[in-house]
């Protein structure tokens, strides 16, 4: 018999269900599991002393499916975060009006490109605030010093380059369906591949988003797959797996 011996690695990639679009890989993933799970029915053996087993049925109770991915971009965690997702291209933003707090930090609208010129002003843009003194430009806005010129409560305008930049909107809707793909190389094998499709995938929200840490984030998801009523006869409703002779 040939040595069909499994050390995996490869590609995951996936779409919502029945979409008219293509499967997106979800980047560098570090695990994919499948597990499926059984109801057994047992009827005991009462025809003699000490019991025994009489008989019994098993059935699939579900298919469990879990992964986990380390590119945390905007498409992973919409789909951890049961949320959406936009993104905005660079820009200049012109007097861009935000509430002065002196002694801490005021945000603005999106990111700024720190290398660009930034302006700020009074509301009626006869006063030029001074960078460096009055205010502090970082990344996502201003840090205004208690010993800033500005008015506390004042309305100030802003001039500054936006950064390109994804926004993803958190928890705005319920859990989605995906096809999966996973394109896999056997590395036991000289990389033959094995495909592994799933055409129902309910996953579940992320177990932990670590924001900080000394080491690399992970998405960690989990869910199940779901019988694809639309493959009959003799097909599996749930997934497929194909491997390279």
């Amino acid at each position: 018999m040939a040595d069909f011996s499994y050390l995996g690695s490869g590609k995951i990639y996936a779409r919502v269900t029945g979409a008219a679009a293509p499967l997106i890989e979800l980047g560098n993933c570090s695990a994919l599991n499948f597990a499926v799970t059984e109801n057994t029915i047992e009827l005991k053996d009462f025809t003699q002393p000490g019991g025994g087993t009489y008989n019994e049925v098993r059935r699939i109770d579900s298919v469990e499916v879990s992964l986990t991915a380390h590119d945390i971009d905007a498409e992973n965690l919409k789909k951890a975060l049961f949320g959406s997702s936009a993104t905005q291209a660079a820009g200049t933003v012109t007097d861009e009006s935000i509430t002065a707090y002196k002694g801490g930090f005021n945000p603005l609208a999106r990111p700024v490109n720190k290398t660009s010129t930034v302006t700020v002003t009074n509301s009626g843009a006869t006063t030029t605030y001074v960078a460096g003194t009055d205010y502090e430009v970082r990344d996502g806005g201003l840090f205004i010093p208690s010993t800033s010129t500005i008015t506390e409560a004042a309305t100030i305008l802003v001039d500054y380059t936006g950064l390109a930049f994804d926004t993803v909107q958190a928890l705005t809707s319920s859990a989605q369906e995906y096809e999966m793909l996973f394109e896999g190389l056997n590395e036991a094998r000289s990389g033959k591949p094995v495909l592994v499709r799933a055409f129902r995938v309910k996953l579940g929200a992320a177990q932990n988003l670590s924001l900080i840490g000394e080491e690399f984030a992970a998405l960690e998801m989990s869910g199940k797959i779901l019988q694809d009523a639309t493959k009959t006869g003799n097909l599996s409703k749930y997934f497929t797996v194909r491997i390279a002779a």
